[in-house]
């Protein structure tokens, strides 16, 4: 009698291996150890066989000892699809957010077993990192942006009308230090040229000031309120920053690619900022309050999974690349550009008296500031003082 071996037809199917071990078991009139021999299995499998079922039974444990409660997991895979964080930046934010600290791999289990969606973005083949974020010293590469708060495609239409009736700062100018993420940031109710200048002249005497002493690169685009794409007011404008060891490096037309660390944090400001307090604010001085406890949230306390940060705040950066400048550098305040051309008129006419001009007539049409009147403000040594002593009020505020 030639009879396949049960292990082979055990490959194919369970059932019928078993139904084999019976009809083999009944043939040597029920002798247990016989039909072991017969197919060439342990008794205990023979038993299995004729007094069990014919289906294998579940191996899943009946006991997990150290497996998350449901409400856990439940928590990680709402969070998840809210966020569309996956394992590793998940992992860190439910740690700072509710203080439970999970395995990332027991993350990536969880989110795997329930199919949740992982968010994909389509890049070139061959991308390289914009900057060699290892060697990178802390303040030295800048990005600068503005950024336009009324705009209807990314805040609800209540928070819209809220700032209009109120008559918020419509427009927001950062610059983010790529080594640490620290955001410098102001605001104004209209774009020029000169809130341009004075803005990036504002933070580079801020960063020398606070001992940084390595040159200041900063990248922006080609707006109209920066160089606006002329080769001669670059040229002019860099020639005037040297002073300050300050580089203005324009991107090429349609890059906006390589701005991708201060466009990322557009959305940061919608979401964190503007969705959340904006409605809150009905005079500009409660909008700048709340303004600069947005950038000190940024600074301090957000936690960033961007190349070279690892899950660190920009401070926690700064304190572990054990950098020689002071940390009162954090410490920016978020001003109103208007209030600040009130006060010491533009810096342009700093950087020019160093160029040999006397006097510097600049045209300003204000919205928001002296509606209606068109003045010419006339900046001399004064002026200049003013502008310093100013900056020195900044510092120690």
């Amino acid at each position: 009698m030639n009879i396949i071996p049960y292990h082979e037809i055990r490959k194919i199917s369970p059932e019928k291996a078993r139904e084999l071990v019976r009809k083999v078991f009944e043939a040597n009139n029920k002798n247990v150890s016989k039909t072991a021999k017969i197919l060439g299995v342990s008794r205990h499998t023979v038993r299995r066989a004729i007094y069990g079922p014919l289906e294998d039974k579940s191996r899943k444990p009946k006991t997990c000892p150290r497996k998350l409660s449901s409400e856990l997991e439940n928590l990680i895979i709402q969070e998840a699809k809210r966020t569309g964080f996956r394992y590793r930046r998940l992992s860190l934010y439910l740690f700072r957010k509710y203080g439970v600290k999970i395995s990332e791999n027991t993350i990536k289990s969880i989110l795997k077993r329930n199919a949740v969606p992982r968010k994909t973005r389509k890049t070139k083949k061959g991308e390289r990192s914009l900057y060699d974020y290892e060697a990178l010293i802390p303040f030295s590469e800048f990005q600068l942006d503005t950024k336009h708060l009324l705009d209807k495609d990314s805040l609800p239409k209540e928070v819209y009308e809220h700032i209009k009736k109120y008559n918020l700062p419509c427009y927001e100018w950062n610059m983010i230090d790529v080594a640490t993420r620290t955001r410098f940031t102001a605001y104004s109710y209209e774009l020029s040229s000169a809130f341009g200048f004075m803005f990036i002249s504002l933070v580079a005497l801020w960063l020398r000031t606070h001992n940084v002493r390595t040159p200041i690169k900063i990248r922006l685009d080609n707006g109209e309120e920066f160089c606006g794409g002329s080769e001669r007011k670059l040229k002019e404008w860099n020639k005037m920053l040297s002073f300050l060891g300050v580089e203005l490096n324009p991107i090429p037309p349609k890059a906006k690619h390589l701005m991708g660390i201060i466009e990322n944090s557009h959305r940061a400001d919608d979401e964190y900022f503007l969705m959340i307090h904006a409605e809150r604010c009905k005079t500009k001085d409660e909008f700048i309050q709340r303004a600069q406890r947005w950038q000190d949230t940024w600074n301090f306390f957000r936690p960033h999974s961007g190349k070279g940060m690892n899950g660190r705040t920009p401070f926690e950066k700064f304190i572990d690349s054990k950098s020689l400048v002071s940390s009162h550098v954090f410490q920016f305040p978020t001003l109103l550009l208007e209030d600040i051309l009130k006060k010491v008129g533009t810096f342009y006419s700093l950087f020019c008296n160093k160029l040999g001009g006397k006097y510097v007539f600049t045209t300003y049409r204000g919205k928001n500031f002296l509606p209606g009147v068109k003045r010419k403000i006339k900046m001399t040594t004064l002026g200049i003082y003013k502008a310093v002593i100013f900056s020195a009020s900044l510092i120690i505020r």
